[in-house]
This record gives C-alpha cells, sequence and structure tokens, in this order.
C-alpha cells in the first residue's frame, strides 16, 4: 500500500488517541472507544477528512478485540452460574423482551430497518455490536449513537448516584496479571487463522467471533491466563472508535438528534423491561430485590460489579450474570443476522 494512503488513516488514529487521553482524564466510561469515536465525530462535522485503517489492519484489530473479550470467560463462571438456574433464566427472558421491543418500537417509530434496529436495541457488547455492524447492511452511525446513549447514560448515572451518597470506594482494584507474549501472540495468530476460516463461511464480523472463539476455549481449557497487554487492549480500541468516528461523515445535525433520541428511549425502556424481569426473579427466589436488579441491569460488567462491591452484595452473582448476558447476546446477535440474510 502506498504510503500516501495511510496518511488519512494515521491522522485519524491520531485524532482517536487525543480523544482517549481527553476522556480517560475525565473519567468517561470506556475512554478508549468513547473518546476517539467522539473525537474523529466532531473532526468529521467541522470538515476534516477522516478514513478507517485499511481493511487487514482491521481485521487485526477485530482479533485483538474478540481476545480481549473472551478472556472473561473461565471455569469459575461455568461454576457460578450452575448455581443460580432460575435468575438466569429471567435474564434470558428478560434479553429477548429487551431486543425485540425495543426493536419494534425503533422499526414503527424511527422507520429503522429491521438489521439497523436490531443491533441498537443490543442491551450491552457495545465493542462487539459496533464490530458486527461493520459486517453487515445496517446504519452505523445510527447504531453507534443509539449504544453510546446507552452505555454513557447507564454508565455515568450510576457513578453519580453512588458519589451522591458518599459510598466511594477506597482504593481502586489491582490491574489483573497480563498474558505472557508467547501465548498471547499464538492466541493472535489462532484468532487470525480463525477468522479467515469463519469468513470463508460469511459469518459477519468473522475475525471478532474467531478471535472471541480461541480466547475462551484458551481460558475455559487453562491453556491460558491472563488478559490481554493493556496497551494493545488500548490501541484496538481507539482503532475501533476512529473506525465509528470515521462513518459520521457528511451526517447532518438533524440525523445526530433523530438518533439521540432513539438512545435515550432504548435505555429507558431497557431499565424497565430488565426492572419488571428482576421483579419476577425476586418473586420466584426470594432474593433481594437490589441484588437481582444490579445483576440485571443492562450496564456495564465493570461499573455493576463495583457497585456490588460498595453496596456490599456479592460480586460473584452480578459478574456471573454481566458475563451471561455478554454469552447470551454473542450467541443471539449472529444467528439473527444470518437468518436475516437468507430472508
Amino acid at each position: 500500500m502506498a504510503t500516501g494512503s495511510w496518511q488519512t488513516p494515521l491522522r485519524t488514529f491520531g485524532l482517536g488517541v487525543v480523544g482517549a487521553g481527553v476522556t480517560y482524564a475525565l473519567g468517561f466510561p470506556a475512554p478508549f472507544l468513547t473518546g476517539p469515536a467522539m473525537a474523529v465525530t466532531l473532526a468529521g462535522l467541522v470538515g476534516l477528512k477522516t478514513a478507517a485503517l485499511p481493511q487487514r489492519a482491521r481485521d487485526a484489530v477485530f482479533v485483538i478485540l474478540g481476545l480481549t473479550i473472551g478472556q472473561g470467560v473461565t471455569p469459575e463462571v461455568f461454576d457460578a452460574m450452575r448455581a443460580w438456574p432460575v435468575t438466569l433464566a429471567a435474564l434470558a427472558a428478560s434479553l429477548f423482551a429487551i431486543i425485540f421491543v425495543t426493536r419494534a418500537v425503533l422499526v414503527r417509530f424511527w422507520s429503522m430497518d429491521r438489521t439497523t434496529a436490531f443491533l441498537s436495541s443490543s442491551p450491552g457488547h457495545l465493542s462487539y455490536v459496533l464490530g458486527l455492524t461493520e459486517g453487515v447492511k445496517a446504519d452505523l452511525k445510527t447504531v453507534s449513537i443509539v449504544q453510546s446513549i446507552r452505555v454513557l447514560a447507564l454508565t455515568l448515572i450510576v457513578p453519580v448516584a453512588l458519589t451522591l451518597t458518599g459510598q466511594i470506594p477506597e482504593k481502586a482494584a489491582e490491574a489483573p496479571l497480563e498474558t505472557a507474549p508467547v501465548p498471547l501472540i499464538a492466541m493472535i495468530v489462532a484468532g487470525g487463522i480463525a477468522g479467515y476460516l469463519l469468513q470463508r463461511l460469511k459469518l459477519p464480523a468473522a475475525y471478532l467471533i474467531g478471535g472471541m472463539l480461541v480466547s475462551i476455549v484458551a481460558h475455559v481449557t487453562g491453556l491460558v491466563t491472563g488478559v490481554m497487554s493493556f496497551w494493545l487492549a488500548a490501541a484496538a480500541f481507539v482503532a475501533l472508535g476512529g473506525l465509528i468516528g470515521s462513518r459520521f461523515s457528511g451526517v447532518t445535525w438533524p440525523e445526530l438528534s433523530r438518533a439521540f433520541s432513539a438512545g435515550i428511549m432504548v435505555t429507558g425502556l431497557g431499565v424497565i423491561l430488565a426492572g419488571a424481569f428482576a421483579l419476577i426473579a425476586h418473586w420466584i427466589t426470594g432474593m433481594d430485590l437490589m441484588v437481582i436488579l444490579i445483576a440485571f441491569a443492562p450496564g456495564g460488567l465493570e461499573t455493576m460489579a463495583a457497585m456490588a462491591v460498595i453496596l456490599g452484595i456479592d460480586p460473584t452473582f452480578v459478574a456471573t450474570h454481566h458475563i451471561a448476558r455478554l454469552l447470551m447476546l454473542t450467541a443471539i446477535v449472529p444467528v439473527f443476522l444470518l437468518s436475516g440474510r437468507r430472508s
């Protein structure tokens, strides 16, 4: 590839790095994703030329993102899941309710196509959903805004609420041990091979899913321990944020306003439906309603797990249900997209 063809993508990546630095300093949620997305979006809105990384580089980014997403699935998670069948079943039912009710509302009142509405309604798994959007016929700009509103609203409201109550943890959690270089490189190579094979099978976001599958198998079997290199994961999220932002070139303010209102609706309706199923699970099991509400909330895993610690709630229960939600969405979303293609 000619050097000149890399100039705009590298400049876009640089803008993303600046955006990530600003949002990290301000304490924004998911700063390495939301910051670059906002910075590159604003650059496009004011007329600067932006562009995503070339396709092969994007494939590598999605492999790393997939490995990062899959690292939270461990044998301990599956052991814990067997202890709470009723609440996990209620959680699964809430996911289907949130997805299909909010999708119907988006199609009916926001005139979205079914695929864009479906991806916009997914209650979680932000980077995974945005990665899938890259590989299907959907409006990435709309999905990005709607999903970002959901993440920002739920992840910002919880810390603010805790700040108002004065219940802030004194110490941050220790950084987890990173995977050693050799097994990390082996997983990246294996994820790339898996992604290539899945791409041949016409699976959407093949490299993202390939990386996830390799990471899940490696961690569940105990072949690999630790988490993705912080800087490698951060660079991948910045690249994804730049990809998201670069798609906003030419977007109008009315389009932004329309997607913003859809994001508010998706967030509010998702919280209401999650609360309803949490109440049902509470009636059946007799467990504390607040515990189930936090476990069912369609927000970020890290924020909700931290809230559980602060309130003295079993963090394993909360984390297990949020990881289960991500696993369920991992299975549900591609199946729907493939069925939509065939129909």
